[in-house]
């Protein structure tokens, strides 16, 4: 009679396959590249195939490798829930929480969410990774993300966090120099910064209430990030539509202020996403009500505005978080 198939066995495949190699993969679970190497070669003999290719400089997966994968992730996600289920009857939020978001928004809001819940948990690590691509967060092993904008994944679990709203903005410099628009139509005549893609003539549309009205401006500068126009706002280089998370301590500061109050563009949502198949363990419910708490939509951050406990997901099901 054949032995069973170790879990540890199971788990040195998949992070070898999401790793990509064995010594990114040894790195991610902190243990030595040869002992991974071990476990993989027990798995082959087991099964009875091989699951890996290796050269010296890279890894592929056979076909039988793929076929085995999947069911490890799934029999190591059953496993997993098993101990978030006894986690949760505990009710202490305790491990590594392994997150994705953007990067500007991960500099700007999740950074201070991460250091508050970090001091209010002790007994919890995080492992955060801001990057601008949408990650798969099932297959890259992330316990959650946070999305800004309308969600696309119907198979991910979500979490209305709050809105990210807009206001236009130029430094005192600027303004005492050339003048504040009184109506959107008045920024024909100013210098712009843009957030968006090559062009000459860019159009944004502002609305204030039931008003709205499309601008065609032709940009002093053009840059695809948000950061980047916002510091070269508040270097005086003109006037700009932004996130106001992203301006909220450089007007506290002073460094910035803000026109044309009350137009801007609609806000977006944001929301903690985290897989449907997965139960939600105290450390990912303890984020998911800390960020909510703590997401501020007003100005000045310090107002600390909470938004509405509206969970919803992105395909209609119920959940429990």
């Amino acid at each position: 009679m054949q032995a069973t198939i170790d879990p540890e066995q199971l788990q040195a495949f998949v992070a070898v396959v999401r790793a990509g190699s064995f010594t990114r993969a040894a790195d991610a679970l902190a243990t030595r590249k040869s002992h991974l190497s071990r476990l993989v070669i027990r798995l082959e003999a087991r099964l009875d195939g091989q699951l890996l290719r290796r050269t010296t400089r890279s890894v592929t997966v056979t076909e039988l490798g793929r076929e085995v994968f999947e069911r490890a992730v799934s029999i190591l996600d059953a496993l997993e829930d098993t101990d978030r289920l006894a986690e949760s009857v505990k009710g202490e939020p305790r491990g590594v929480l392994r997150l994705t978001c953007g990067e500007e928004f991960g500099l700007c809001v999740v950074s201070r969410w991460i250091a508050g819940y970090l001091a209010a948990y002790p007994k919890v690590r995080v492992e955060a990774d801001y990057t601008n691509g949408i990650v798969d967060i099932v297959k890259e092993g992330f316990d959650l993300a946070i999305r800004v904008g309308t969600l696309g994944d119907a198979d991910l679990t979500a979490s209305r966090l709050g809105e990210a709203e807009y206001g236009m903005f130029a430094s005192p410099g600027y303004l005492a120099d050339r003048g504040a628009p009184r109506q959107p139509r008045d920024l024909d005549g100013h210098d712009t910064v843009v957030f968006g893609a090559a062009g000459h003539v860019v159009e944004l549309e502002v609305r204030r209430g039931s008003d709205s009205e499309i601008l065609r401006l032709a940009p002093r500068l053009l840059v695809n990030n948000n950061l980047a126009a916002r510091d070269a706002v508040a270097a005086g280089l003109g006037i700009a539509l932004l996130p106001r998370f992203q301006v909220a301590q450089l007007v506290i500061e002073g460094r910035l202020e803000e026109v044309l109050p009350g137009w801007s563009k609609p806000p977006v949502p944001v929301h903690a996403v985290f897989s449907s198949s997965r139960y939600p363990t105290p450390k990912i419910r303890a984020f998911v009500d800390y960020a909510k708490k703590n997401f501020v939509t007003a100005l000045a951050g310090a107002n600390g505005q909470q938004v509405a406990d509206a969970d919803v997901r992105s395909r209609p099901k119920s959940w429990g978080l």
